[in-house]
């Protein structure tokens, strides 16, 4: 026996090795299924796939374009912030830099952007997929509002992303969605049922205390709200996307895989 098959062997037979592939190379049926269900890399993944599944235009690989999406957003996301600063004074003078002195900086942010734009029409397209294939009926209601939220979530970085390039064109357009923020229903000092948050003579939503003044921290666009939606766009909203596209994922195949023609 040689080195390589000795060593081969060796890790082959190593706690790590028995801990990510609990079952050896499957022969039949019986041990393919044990070898899905074992395995860490593959337990996502449905032991059978039916045939209309595996038909592109079914699904046209929207949900995995949405992921593939993610995954390039987060990538290019990680290297632009080594170049980025979140403040009123070097936002947009290090936008500019990225595009005239940093090395495929021009690159690196258009890729980011379309990739944004991209992400937000293949997950809205996944959901029309989904919902004309009936595909939200039981038992996949769970999942199609996960999926609902999100869209949401997805909008929510498209928005976010929005102000970070600290230009006119990005403040004046936040400035005008984020006054959208004053109707929220309770949360609003515009929408529907702020009146009744009242103790006494005393308003519990005013201009001053709503959505709209928490997610701007303050009256106007400003260094708070850049870095509020710096924080939000990097670290708040990815977190929770990831952990609820996790979910998703683990209930499509809980589910018993992507539902057939209705």
């Amino acid at each position: 026996m040689s080195f390589l098959e000795r060593m081969d062997n060796t890790i082959r037979r190593s706690p790590v090795w028995r801990s990510i592939f609990r079952q050896p190379y499957p022969n039949d049926e019986r041990s393919r299924a044990y070898a899905v269900m074992n395995n860490v890399f593959l337990h996502i993944h449905p032991v059978r796939v039916r045939q209309h599944a595996v038909k592109f235009a079914y699904t046209f690989c929207l949900g995995g374009l949405s992921f593939f999406l993610f995954l390039v957003l987060t990538l290019t996301g990680t290297l632009l912030m080594f170049y980025y600063r979140p403040t009123t004074e070097w936002a947009y003078s290090d936008i500019k830099d990225l595009e005239t002195v940093v090395v495929f900086g021009q690159l690196l942010r258009n890729m980011h952007r379309w990739a944004a734009h991209g992400m937000v029409i293949t997950v809205f397209l996944h959901m029309i997929r989904v919902f004309y294939t009936g595909s939200y009926k039981p038992p996949r209601e769970f999942n199609w509002n996960v999926g609902v939220l999100l869209l949401v979530l997805t909008l929510l970085l498209s928005f976010t992303g929005y102000l970070l390039p600290w230009d006119q064109l990005a403040m004046w357009a936040v400035t005008v969605g984020s006054n959208m923020a004053r109707a929220t229903p309770l949360l609003g000092h515009e929408g529907p049922g702020a009146s009744l948050l009242k103790i006494g003579d005393i308003s519990l939503v005013n201009a001053g205390n709503d959505a709209r003044f928490a997610l701007l921290a303050g009256r106007f666009v400003g260094a708070g709200a850049l870095l509020r939606f710096y924080v939000l766009h990097c670290v708040g909203i990815p977190v929770v996307a990831i952990i609820l596209m996790a979910v998703h994922f683990w209930r499509v195949r809980k589910d018993g895989g992507i539902s057939g023609p209705v």
